[in-house]
């Protein structure tokens, strides 16, 4: 492939090999770069830095491009706003952002919103002394008078809980290390639930602890199954709280009333393999979302007695066209968010009238979630609308009514108008005949057919990989590009048939999907090979290094953020994070089977030597989700056998996570990168 623009060749560092030999299903295994695991070993470090001496000096060239496109993203944020405020009994809270601050700033209001505004936390001056500071969960107590927050500073989502007293702002004594994303208030404002984590990282017990500090803190729930994780939550009426412990495809719960934090968690039901079920609370009943003979999930319902659960009754039938992702009680309405044929919807289920109802949004596309819905006798729903092409909208829809009531749109600075865009829904044919869906986005004025493309992918989980809004990607689309999503098995929008389709043993789904979506974006012009750029992250790093493997003429860059690339060493290994909890993902190499399979497509197993085209990989060094060596080793090995001279990058940071970085300045600072990588290669800078 002819290489365009300024990027300058240099000599790539070569990694040290070190070969390590296994033995498994009497095959041998030689892996010559086991040892970059060890971030202790210096020569890690030294190679790490390396690649990230070689990346900027290959991308120096770059540098102003870089900030070009730094000033353009920034330039399209309003950087000092305000996010809509949501009411809690006498409060109003929200969170707002300063011109120059990385982080947000958490306020709340009492009574309305013409009050003094009380700050709450600041997380701009909690981060000042850290290079990395994210605030993992942040809970206020029912009577409004603490916060508790956790707090993770250095990427690795190992969390320390600390207490703030909301009457005189100062911090309490007894701060909680070593915690999870879970936590949760009793009623009676003292005592506060929360998880710790095992050394792999896994949320595994549950303890209550006492604000009052009389006693010390108690022991509430332990799993014992390593391939299950534990959580707690209040019910949205407060009434109960409630633990749930599972894995990809099972769960169980256990329920308290939030009343009396020192009684025991009682069972609802027993975990069975294969069946999630997830628990609401409505006047009297628990509901619960199932998948028990009802793949895209039901709705039954029991009436909790004094001694126990009633019995459960249907309440919502299962369908096959409709999968129902989760639900929201009011006391009222229960809110049903639902996915048909792709798309997402809205169902309303007026309890009193016994009527129900979809709403309807503006655009025939588009992507909404539900949030500060904190007031449980009430006749607003809000939500969160966007799309390809419009940008973040709160709305508060009116149950009664049918009525959506827009609050707030948020301003995309620099002239933004969406009617000069084009966002739609195609479907490609896959290998199996299976239609699999794209969307996709660019200018109306775009002249050039087989133009530059960005083909977006991910596919794992049963998450769907949303048509959502994002102005950053503007700095791409205006200069000529389209903006697609492959909306492949593994995810879950087309229903969970979609999911189980892309998982353990149906895997090659996955990237057999992507290679169609991007055949068919080239064969019907809207690209061409040599201007086509693929990408994900995690998971999706695991598609891209798949597909590369698989195909790698389908596209001039492939950008893998983070990638799970690794899959059979780190599937061998339960002590690293996540491990065992993905079993039901992409099964146990410890079996024959999963493991010949796996081999089939493990990016790093897979690597040969032929073409490939240019690559950027990023890593963090704290990662817990997808440790950083799977990035060096996969570098490392391509670097070995590939037989191109096209580039190849590796871009390690050394104080973050999974996440990037934390600051949102810092943020867009890594998308100019990506942007800056894509545009002088394909020499599109103008």
């Amino acid at each position: 492939m002819l290489l365009a623009g300024d990027l300058i060749p240099a000599t790539p560092p070569v990694a040290q090999i070190i070969p390590r030999i296994d033995t498994i299903h009497n095959d041998i295994r030689i892996d010559n770069y086991f040892w970059l695991r060890d971030r202790d070993d210096p020569r890690v470090m030294q190679y790490l830095n390396d690649e990230n001496e070689y990346t900027e000096q290959i991308m120096a060239a770059t540098a102003e491009l870089q900030d070009s496109l730094y000033k353009e993203m920034l330039g399209r944020i309003k950087e000092t706003d305000l996010n809509v405020p949501w009411r809690s009994d006498s409060f109003y809270y929200y969170s707002r952002t300063e011109q120059g601050k990385q982080y947000l700033i958490y306020c709340r209001k009492k009574w309305n919103l013409d009050a003094a505004e009380e700050i709450i936390l600041d997380h701009n001056v909690l981060a000042e002394s850290y290079e990395y500071y994210d605030i993992g969960s942040l809970s206020v107590s029912p009577d409004h008078r603490m916060i508790a927050y956790s707090v993770d500073t250095t990427g690795r989502e190992n969390m320390t809980i600390f207490f703030k007293d909301l009457r005189n702002g100062k911090l309490m004594s007894g701060n909680i290390p070593n915690t999870g994303y879970p936590m949760a208030w009793a009623n009676d404002n003292i005592t506060f639930f929360y998880a710790t984590t095992d050394e792999t990282n896994r949320p595994h017990k549950i303890y209550s602890h006492k604000l009052n500090g009389e006693q010390p803190d108690k022991l509430i729930f332990e799993e014992k199954d390593i391939s299950f994780w534990v959580d707690i939550k209040r019910t949205k009426d407060g009434h109960y709280l409630i633990i749930e412990t599972g894995t990809h495809i099972t769960t169980e719960n256990y329920y308290l009333n939030a009343d009396i934090p020192d009684d025991d968690f009682s069972i609802i039901d027993p975990r069975t393999t294969g069946i999630e079920y997830y628990i609401y609370h409505h006047n009297g009943y628990f509901y619960s979302l199932t998948n028990k003979n009802a793949p895209n999930f039901m709705i039954t319902r029991a009436k909790i007695e004094k001694y126990g659960i009633g019995q459960w009754k249907k309440f919502i039938s299962h369908q096959d066209s409709i999968k129902i992702e989760t639900i929201e009680p009011f006391n009222n309405y229960i809110v049903i968010h639902e996915r048909k044929h792709g798309l997402e919807q809205l169902e309303i289920l007026n309890l009193r009238e016994k009527t129900r109802h979809l709403v309807e949004f503006p655009e025939s596309t588009y992507t909404f979630w539900l949030h500060d819905n904190h007031e449980f006798n009430c006749d607003t729903l809000r939500l969160t609308y966007m799309s390809l092409i419009t940008p973040k909208t709160v709305y508060d829809y009116n149950m009664k009514t049918h009525q959506l009531h827009l609050k707030k749109q948020f301003e995309v600075l620099g002239n933004y108008d969406p009617a000069k865009y084009r966002s739609g829904r195609l479907m490609a044919t896959g290998q199996d005949s299976t239609l699999i869906p794209i969307s996709i986005v660019y200018r109306i004025d775009r002249q050039k057919a087989n133009g530059p493309l960005v083909l977006d992918g991910y596919g794992a989980y049963g998450s769907s990989n949303e048509p959502y809004f994002s102005s950053n990607r503007l700095s791409l689309i205006d200069r000529g590009f389209a903006y697609a999503i492959a909306q492949v098995r593994g995810g879950g929008e087309m229903g969970r048939y979609w999911y189980d389709q892309g998982r353990l043993l149906n895997k090659l789904n996955t990237f057999y999907d992507f290679i169609s979506c991007a055949e068919y974006l080239i064969d019907n012009n809207y690209t061409s090979k040599d201007s086509l750029v693929i990408s994900g992250a995690s998971a999706g790093g695991l598609l891209i290094g798949a597909v590369l493997n698989m195909n790698p003429d389908l596209c001039a860059i492939a950008i893998a953020d983070v990638p799970f690339v690794d899959v059979i060493n780190t599937m061998l290994d339960p002590t690293i994070p996540l491990t065992t909890l993905e079993y039901d993902e992409w099964g146990d190499p410890n079996n024959t089977e999963y493991y010949e399979y796996m081999k089939n497509y493990s990016p790093y197993d897979n690597v040969s030597q032929q073409e490939y085209p240019n690559i950027l990989v990023t890593a963090g060094l704290n990662d817990p989700r997808v440790g950083y060596w799977e990035s060096a080793k996969w570098v490392a090995r391509l670097r070995t056998l590939k037989t191109d001279n096209n580039f190849l990058l590796l871009k390690t940071n050394l104080g973050t996570g999974h996440m990037g970085s934390s600051g949102r300045y810092d943020y867009l600072k890594e998308i100019a990168f990506e942007y800056a990588f894509i545009l002088e290669i394909l020499n599109k800078k103008e």
